[in-house]
């Protein structure tokens, strides 16, 4: 949640700032803002997305080599401009952007009161940038100084960068449970949530750890300490992120192109990873865990949202082909229980960004109780990479749309080859089948792509015939359940229709009652396994009126006779087809927002990372 983007040097910071809060916006778009120092301290702040802030500024005074920007995702306070960032301390002296929640700032807030500082705003990051203010001038600290030990007096989450107006070549920076990047470049110093911003001036970056302090100076210092004041040694590394995969290329949206670019990212997933020829699969993460892996009792999947579906599917893998125990746990559900976790465990956490605080939070009491911590993610960085001991990327490149697509297939490759690997390596998979399900996969790709080729036009005639619909039910059985699940996720993340997604054969414990001939009904039916019971349910819904839209596999001509409408994918073995079944899911909600006029790539209310509970 949330976007930062801070810069020291000697070019102009507000373009700087403003292409990054461009390329953060996807973390948060109810209102923007920056502040600028020249001599003075300038700050301008607007609700809406970014443009209304390039439009308020059109005839300010810009200039200046040192800045701060944000674009807010709203926690406390609703969205306006005076509860946007950046917050001014009570005697002008400090700036402050800050991603997180700070959880003590009600008490904060009234012994700041008592002191005779007054608020103009709902936020909590008013709050602390009054805290650092009143320890500043209380006890004569230096900005880092007060920022460390007002750091100390506050519960919650926070990255943050501060300007001090009386110190004005320094950029002071500070992170806990919330991603804060550092990128290194010529006589300049550049400050992020992520490196989406950075990557165009820089591949050098730092990312910070939790409850450390950074400190960037214009004569090209970086210092950073930890909150207790020792000084740490930076870990530079190099980033590998190419612009054009920040960009649209000739796609209208974000989530338009990266549907269109799974082809390429599942195969990049698998690159270096699967040889049929040869008859092998690599998943280094696994490798240098081995035995812990291959002799756990249990394995325990935990993630959020769209990653929570991607683990359901992992449920299926792991238990069918490998014979492991599978318990798949909401992060935030897990972290908050008092779940019996032992050494002999091992907890996979799915994240895209690898920054999902739940999921974090959910790892280190995993890892307190001696479970084996695998972390599944796309940022190379993140934080729970880090802090995972061992883990695999799935390298699917920037997703910049809100709404996850190349990532989750990208989570579901990689969770397919663990499982193959393991079935095999286990004995539990005889060589043959081993063999074919690794030429499946290979094979994969391809498929997306003749099914993207294929299936657009009939997607969006279907898209422009059920876009009115109130509400939705998708169906799906064994491996294509987790699928209706992700299919409604999508349908009501962009478009705003209400949907459900259920086991095929539950529709009759409840939600039937709902069918009639307003209710689209969109059955993933491309399983060998329960396909008559598949049609049996097709059968029912349709004996209430209810419109079918069937996912089936090319040639099946029994369902495509009784089903209103099909869409026809690949067919491959059974415990892949989620990597195709999913597609023709994601092109459909995006149609149906479109035609709903929806804003396809910042649906309202969403941001991209959860970074804040």
């Amino acid at each position: 949640m949330c976007g930062i983007v801070g810069y020291i040097g000697n070019k102009q910071a507000y373009p700087i700032l403003i292409n990054g809060l461009k390329r953060l916006e996807y973390r948060g778009y109810d209102s923007a803002g920056i502040a600028i120092f020249n001599g003075d301290l300038n700050v301008y702040k607007k609700q809406g997305k970014v443009q209304e802030l390039v439009n308020f500024t059109k005839s300010k005074n810009t200039q200046g080599t040192i800045g701060i920007g944000h674009t807010r995702w709203a926690t406390h306070g609703e969205p306006n401009d005076t509860n946007a960032h950046p917050h001014v301390s009570g005697n002008g002296r400090l700036t402050l952007i800050h991603n997180g929640i700070i959880e003590n700032y009600a008490l904060l807030k009234e012994a700041l009161k008592k002191e005779g500082h007054t608020f103009q705003s709902e936020t909590d990051t008013e709050v602390l940038v009054h805290l650092i203010e009143e320890l500043q001038t209380r006890e004569n600290l230096k900005i880092e100084e007060a920022v460390r030990v007002a750091l100390s007096k506050v519960i919650g989450a926070y990255a943050i960068v501060v300007i001090d107006r009386e110190d004005p070549d320094k950029l002071v920076a500070a992170r806990k449970a919330s991603p804060l990047v550092v990128g290194i470049g010529e006589d300049e110093f550049f400050v992020a949530s992520d490196p989406t911003p950075i990557a165009e001036f820089t591949q050098k970056v730092v990312f910070l750890n939790d409850e450390e302090i950074a400190v960037v100076t214009r004569d090209g210092d970086l210092q950073i300490k930890s909150i207790e004041n020792e000084i740490q040694n930076p870990f530079i590394q190099e980033l590998d992120i190419k612009i054009e995969e920040m960009e649209k290329g000739d796609f209208e949206h974000y989530m338009l192109k990266e549907i269109y670019e799974q082809p390429k990212t599942v195969a990049d997933c698998m690159r270096g990873r699967v040889n049929a020829a040869e008859g092998w699969i690599k998943v280094g993460g696994v490798d240098t865990c081995k035995d812990r892996i291959f002799n756990a009792n249990r394995f325990i999947i935990a993630a959020c949202g769209t990653s929570w579906h991607a683990g359901l599917i992992g449920e299926y893998l792991f238990e069918e082909l490998a014979r492991i125990p599978v318990e798949v746990e909401y992060a935030s559900e897990l972290r908050y229980r008092n779940p019996i976790i032992n050494e002999k465990d091992v907890v996979i956490a799915l994240s895209q960004s690898g920054e999902t605080a739940d999921t974090l939070a959910a790892l280190e009491m995993a890892k307190s109780k001696g479970a084996l911590c695998y972390g599944i993610v796309n940022n190379v960085g993140s934080s729970i990479a880090r802090l995972t001991h061992a883990g695999s990327y799935i390298h699917a490149g920037p997703e910049i749309g809100v709404a996850s697509t190349k990532a989750f297939t990208g989570q579901v490759t990689l969770l397919s080859m663990m499982a193959i690997h393991l079935g095999y390596e286990r004995g539990t998979i005889p060589r043959s089948y081993y063999l074919q399900l690794l030429e499946e996969l290979e094979n994969i790709p391809n498929k997306i792509d003749r099914l993207l080729k294929n299936a657009q036009k009939q997607i969006e005639f279907i898209a422009g015939e059920i876009k009115d619909a109130p509400n939705a039910l998708y169906l799906g059985r064994g491996y294509n359940f987790p699928i209706a699940l992700e299919g409604a996720l999508k349908l009501k993340e962009i478009s705003y229709i209400h949907a459900e997604g259920y086991p095929a054969a539950e529709m009759k414990h409840g939600p039937i009652a709902l069918i009639d001939e307003n209710m689209p009904v969109i059955v993933i039916a491309t399983n060998k396994s329960a396909y008559e019971k598949i049609v049996s349910n097709i059968q029912e819904v349709k004996a209430r009126k209810g419109k079918v839209i069937a996912i089936v596999k090319e040639g099946d001509s029994i369902i495509r006779e009784i089903a209103d409408y099909t869409i026809e994918i690949p067919d491959t073995d059974e415990p892949l087809t989620p990597l195709l079944s999913v597609i023709p899911l994601q092109l459909l909600s995006y149609h149906i927002a479109l035609m709903r006029g929806c804003n396809v790539d910042q649906p309202r209310n969403l941001a991209k990372s959860v970074t804040v509970e």
